[in-house]
């Protein structure tokens, strides 16, 4: 039987994980990670997410999920010594997913919850390695580790990357390095998703993140339609269920342990900004949503512009306008990420890389159903 200890299950990948891992006959325990203020607060954040995952209180899955209320930032997690080696000795399979998605957090910030925690995941893993039970460790990552680097990704460790966009990419960048100088021995692999999206099918995802903001500032809507040329660049996403759906699939593996998968669509795969934003605007207009017409600027100038229009705009448009910047640097840089080892391992499994055109449409239309907006209730 298999104990799994979860971090990030309230994220957007941890929250698409949990159910998937419920659904093993095998897994006798899932131990979810949960910050909270008290035990109260705890268990309040799991029954939130008991009602996401469609999971009723009397569901005979709610026996096997146990809420441990602690922080991946603190020492040990937050939980107590004894606690914490309790959790070492019964733990077979860990799965990291927590982070912190903020890009431009101060560095000390972006450390603690990337690289402090990835220092306490290794101590846990020892422990438990120690104890007899340690079967797996599977760690999320990002391809935001690649940085400014120009051209493709390679599907390998990167130590010599220094210059990032943004402090979040900075601290995953360095966890990764103490992941792999500190882990010798211990069955890790590494996942690195690029942009995660919605479900497949459904559209579904517990967070509206970096992906939808791009769909906002693609639309024209928050910036008076004026926009930047957009040239060839392109992007690269994934929707969640996929993400969650590798994991899963490689944390019952030991073979794929010091390997790094690239969970990306790749450079052939990633859809054109020009593209996606034909349908954006596309979609934003079937549901009855302001398409200004659109105006091409030079991204420089944009960028100096952009104090100008939170100026003469309300609230919901400066604040909106607050995280375009980071948008903006992503825009200016022809970057892929390399998938072909990645592929050809997943593909004899049924885990080949879903086409954007296979749940860009549910995914754009489910945030429409549900993002705040007039008359729109918020997101869950």
């Amino acid at each position: 039987m298999k104990c799994i200890f979860l971090t990030g299950a309230t994220g957007t990948i941890g929250s698409a994980l949990v159910p998937r891992l419920l659904a093993q006959d095998q897994v006798s325990q899932v131990l979810l990670l949960i910050r909270a203020a008290d035990d109260a607060q705890c268990q309040a954040r799991l029954n939130e997410m008991l009602a996401h995952w469609r999971i009723a209180p009397g569901d005979p899955r709610v026996a096997r999920l146990t809420a441990l209320r602690g922080d991946i930032s603190e020492p040990d997690f937050g939980l107590s010594t004894s606690a914490f080696a309790a959790l070492a000795a019964k733990t077979s399979h860990i799965i990291h997913c927590a982070a912190s998605v903020k890009l431009n957090m101060p560095l000390a910030q972006a450390r603690a919850t990337a690289v402090a925690p990835t220092h306490t995941l290794l101590a846990l893993a020892r422990q438990s390695a120690q104890a007899g039970g340690l079967q797996k460790l599977d760690v999320v990552s990002t391809v935001g580790v690649w940085g400014r680097t120009p051209g493709a990704m390679p599907e390998r460790r990167l130590p010599e990357v220094e210059d990032f966009h943004n402090t979040y990419e900075a601290g995953k960048s360095e966890a990764e390095r103490v992941l792999w100088a500190q882990g010798d021995g211990l069955p890790i692999t590494v996942h690195r998703p690029s942009m995660v999206v919605g479900e497949t099918g459904s559209g579904q995802v517990l967070q509206f993140q970096v992906f939808y903001h791009l769909c906002e500032f693609l639309s024209g809507a928050r910036t008076f339609g004026v926009m930047p040329e957009l040239g060839q660049t392109r992007l690269d996403t994934v929707p969640v269920d996929w993400v969650a759906d590798v994991i899963c699939w490689s944390s019952d593996r030991t073979d794929t342990a010091g390997q790094i998968l690239h969970l990306c669509s790749g450079p052939d795969g990633a859809i054109d900004l020009r593209r996606l934003q034909a349908k954006v605007r596309g979609a934003w207009a079937a549901h009855g949503r302001r398409v200004p017409t659109l105006r091409t600027i030079n991204r420089r100038l944009l960028e100096r512009l952009v104090p100008l229009i939170g100026a003469i705009a309300g609230e919901k448009t400066r604040r909106a306008l607050r995280g375009l910047p980071p948008v903006l640097a992503y825009l200016a840089e022809d970057q892929g990420f390399a998938n072909p080892l990645t592929t050809q391992r997943l593909r004899p499994f049924g885990l080949a890389v879903p086409a954007v055109d296979s749940y860009l449409d549910a995914v754009l239309a489910y945030y429409l159903r549900t993002a705040p907006g007039p008359g729109k209730p918020a997101a869950p």
